[in-house]
């Protein structure tokens, strides 16, 4: 799965987790300073990957207090860097998510994320819970801007991979036409960069 090879819903971004975002390593992608997920003690630092999808690598905030509860994708317990999850964009989230539930797949409950970015921009989202896994969470962005948009190119994501099993009725559910292998569950990113490409799990 690729951004030019989509089904109803789009590749919104992955999310490569990290114990600690100053020992993320050389990717050899650029990355760009995200923002600061206040309140979930977490911030990241994003990378455009063509056709509207970004790769956001993210990971604890020492700046900011230990919050309340664990911080989003596995993060606290992580050992090393992973590619933890993906977002599926979609628009009218509510509608995406009963119709899901009709098809008897249930994203889960919908809830609003916001963040600030380093020029001071206000970006808010509505999204289902953020978790591990290979199953999509969905986002919507509603009428703020794309982090996507303001990102600078020069990386492109050529190939996408899924593996788990007995993924189907979620996928299809969400209108996900896409292959997936069979196996632990997992996910495989290849992403093209001017140093080469790189495979990202």
């Amino acid at each position: 799965m690729v951004p030019g090879e989509r089904g109803a819903v789009l590749i919104d971004h992955l999310v490569y987790a990290v114990p600690d975002l100053s020992e993320v390593g050389d990717l050899g992608i650029e990355l760009t300073e995200g923002g600061r997920h206040v309140g979930r003690g977490t911030r990241n630092l994003l990378a455009n990957l063509g056709g509207g999808a970004y790769f956001e690598v993210i990971g604890p905030d020492r700046d900011q207090p230990e919050p309340g509860a664990p911080r989003p994708f596995g993060i606290d317990e992580l050992t090393a860097p992973k590619l933890v999850a993906w977002a599926a964009r979609v628009e009218d989230i509510d509608d995406v998510v009963e119709r899901a539930k009709a098809q008897g797949y249930d994203p889960g409950p919908v809830a609003v994320t916001s963040r600030r970015r380093a020029d001071g921009v206000l970006l808010e989202w509505r999204h289902t819970p953020m978790l591990a896994g290979p199953l999509p969470f969905l986002i919507d962005w509603g009428t703020t801007p794309h982090p996507a948009d303001s990102l600078p190119t020069g990386a492109e994501l050529v190939s996408f991979r899924i593996q788990g099993d007995e993924l189907g009725t979620g996928l299809q559910a969400l209108g996900i036409d896409v292959a997936v292998e069979s196996g632990p569950p997992g996910l495989t990113a290849t992403i093209r960069t001017p140093k080469g490409e790189v495979v990202i799990r």
